[in-house]
């Protein structure tokens, strides 16, 4: 089995769930990338998605693709150059990949997309019938390569299954919620309203199970996944699981969201004033009290699925472990 991005923060949980299982694996890896201590025995191909002839070595004698590497930077600024790399590396270097696994003759991919391949949903939890167009460069790469996988199994018979994960966590994290863990831990994180919003996550060994189960389950043949730990929570709920995690105290009162916005939009317009042209504060603040809602019913239904993990065991395993960050 090949893995794509053997040595991110999905694909190195899914080469390790591999290996607990006894597959042979395969990693296709960036020239000059340090290998994991305990990659005893691991096959690597060096290479990468821009690359025809190392994506040709790295599928020549497999059965099955999971490709987790891409450019992960879903936030990036909606600018050309971010919008042509997303382009370039999730949509295009999927296009290579899937060319060489099909000239290979590889039986099964399983593509690691994204919720943000659709639109926002919207203050309402979506099912995999939720089809808004993506509205920002990483997700319309996303869609693009997500719409490349399903055409390949419909014209060419290959087992061909789309995954799109929430906001993923878990050892390693990195991004918005590794942030919000540092600000909790040292009390920067000002008490949140209750928005009733609610937002869809996911750990990221529960991830590496959905794909494992979505090259190994014949139902999964052409369909697309939302991935979920099954638990949405609200900004609220998010801030008070990390507080009780961390032991930092729990205030009785809140900020109301207007006076947050207010604050955001303030640092935003400094930004501005700064040269800056983004929303970062009001794009975060979003992110907390805003809804990004899916359901994932049907993979549960379908393939078996069943998360392991919540949020809320997690931030309370890893605080004990001294491991939250």
């Amino acid at each position: 089995m090949l893995v794509t991005g053997g040595t991110g923060f999905i694909g190195r949980r899914s080469v390790v769930l591999l290996r607990e299982r006894g597959a042979r694996v395969r990693v296709l890896i960036r020239t000059g990338r340090n290998l994991p201590v305990d990659w005893h025995g691991i096959e690597t191909v060096p290479g990468d998605l821009a690359d025809t002839d190392s994506l040709r070595r790295a599928c020549s004698g497999i059965d099955t693709v999971i490709h987790a590497a891409g450019f992960a930077h879903a936030d990036s600024a909606d600018t050309p150059d971010f919008a042509a790399r997303h382009r370039a590396v999730n949509a295009e270097g999927t296009f290579r990949l899937l060319d060489a696994a099909l000239a290979a003759g590889v039986a099964r991919f399983v593509f690691l997309s994204s919720v943000k391949a659709v639109g926002e949903p919207g203050a309402h939890c979506v099912d995999e019938s939720w089809d808004a167009p993506a509205d920002t460069p990483y997700g319309r790469a996303k869609r693009a390569a997500e719409e490349r996988v399903t055409a390949a199994g419909r014209d060419r018979g290959l087992h061909a299954v789309n995954l799109r994960p929430a906001l993923v966590y878990g050892p390693g994290m990195k991004a918005n919620l590794a942030r919000l863990i540092e600000a909790a831990r040292r009390g920067w994180l000002p008490p949140l309203p209750d928005t009733g919003n609610r937002r869809s996550l996911v750990h990221v060994d529960d991830v590496a199970q959905a794909a494992l189960l979505g090259a190994a389950h014949p139902a999964a043949a052409g369909k697309t996944y939302f991935v979920t730990d099954g638990v949405p929570c609200s900004g609220r709920e998010l801030s008070l699981i990390l507080r009780r995690a961390l032991d930092r105290p729990i205030a009785r009162w809140t900020v109301p969201a207007g006076v947050l916005y207010g604050a955001a939009a303030g640092a935003d317009g400094l930004r501005w004033v700064l040269g800056r042209r983004d929303r970062k504060a009001r794009t975060a603040l979003d992110k907390l009290l805003g809804w990004a809602c899916y359901d994932s019913t049907r993979i549960g239904a379908e393939l078996g699925y069943r998360p392991v993990w919540t949020l809320d065991r997690y931030c309370r395993e890893a605080a004990l472990q001294g491991s939250l960050k």
